[in-house]
């Protein structure tokens, strides 16, 4: 089952979603319940990066009728950033005095380490110990991914250095597996004005949507056609489904609609802006941060780089060298190299010429 809401009262239509939902059927007044925004980047939500902070809101409200006293909102924001921050820049810091709703930083908390297809993961406590968590992404692109949803949303659930191992592993089958080992309540997605060129934020498109949902995979399907992909160009989606999270949306699939009126009209196309320049890159288990910080300067860039040659990028190049440009801190060997971890785009811009 989806349920989609449409229009800009979004706390309202948040509500108005989880009411249309089934989760009513998973949920307990007496469970501890842990909600997952996507809080990337220390960006506010209309830049298209990360999850309004209303969308949390009016999850929080229907927590609060429906029963539910014990309540927190659990993040990790991206290697390189300040989840702290990002909790203050995004408006949460005010919600959580609202509501006295707990803010908890999982860079900070302790972890554990479970197997799951063919991969050792460590996640941090919070996220598994809780009896029922609600993940709430944001609908948008990535730049290696091509989208970041539900599943990948997750990835805010492990430790830093996991994170950058993920990377090192393919990014798709470990994102796969990580889906598989925590237990996701229920999904609500911020389709309200996701980016759909770069994670981090800077080109929204409005949209005006709320979706929700059990199955986080069926919804990442969806959400995947929705900018223009068939699951199966979506590597996690489609290594997900063979490690049997669940099946594809199909015309089977029961969709509710609220606020049809509202429902906006978009020329939903796929937008591949990172895949413009990829014929520029030389990629070996680049981390997202610091690869998008690479795309974004380029776009800005006009894809025209004054540079000799390929331009490398990843953690394959640690203690390698090489005579043209590379950036992120992993090709410090390099004749060439914008430094940092992850790297201004500004700073790689200069380095472009």
């Amino acid at each position: 089952m989806i349920v989609i809401t449409y229009g800009n009262d979004i706390i309202k239509n948040t509500y108005d979603t989880l009411a249309a939902s089934d989760i009513s059927k998973y949920l307990n007044a007496n469970m501890d319940v842990a909600i997952k925004p996507n809080l990337v980047v220390p960006c506010p939500a209309s830049d298209g990066a990360t999850t309004h902070p209303e969308v949390v809101e009016g999850i929080i409200l229907f927590l609060n009728d429906f029963g539910i006293k014990s309540i927190k909102i659990i993040e990790s924001s991206w290697v390189g950033d300040d989840t702290k921050r990002a909790y203050k820049y995004c408006g949460y810091e005010e919600l959580s005095q609202k509501y006295n709703v707990p803010l908890i930083d999982l860079k900070s908390d302790s972890f554990a380490a479970y197997k799951s297809g063919g991969y050792e993961i460590a996640i941090c406590d919070e996220a598994m110990n809780t009896d029922f968590l609600i993940n709430v992404p944001v609908l948008k692109a990535h730049c290696q991914t091509r989208l970041t949803c539900c599943m990948k949303n997750l990835k805010g659930c492990i430790p830093d250095s996991e994170k950058r191992r993920f990377h090192t592993l393919g990014i798709h089958k470990p994102v796969a597996a990580l889906s598989k080992l925590i237990k996701t309540g229920y999904c609500v997605i911020d389709g309200i004005c996701g980016d759909l060129s770069f994670e981090e934020g800077g080109n929204p498109v409005t949209a005006n949507r709320i979706i929700a949902g059990k199955d986080p995979l069926l919804l990442d399907s969806y959400c995947a056609e929705l900018i223009g992909y068939h699951p199966d160009e979506i590597g996690y989606i489609s290594h997900g489904r063979q490690l049997g999270l669940g099946e594809y949306y199909s015309t089977e699939t029961e969709v509710v609609e609220l606020n049809t009126q509202d429902k906006p009209v978009l020329d939903v196309k796929r937008n591949r802006v990172s895949e413009k320049y990829q014929r520029l890159i030389e990629e070996d288990a680049a981390c997202s941060a610091c690869y998008s910080s690479l795309i974004y300067a380029l776009h800005r860039q006009n894809g025209n780089p004054r540079t000799d040659g390929k331009i490398s990028i990843g953690q394959g190049f640690i203690g390698k060298s090489g005579a043209g440009l590379g950036i992120g801190n992993c090709t410090r060997g390099f004749a060439r190299c914008v430094p940092g971890c992850p790297p201004k785009a500004t700073d790689i811009l200069a380095a472009l010429g």
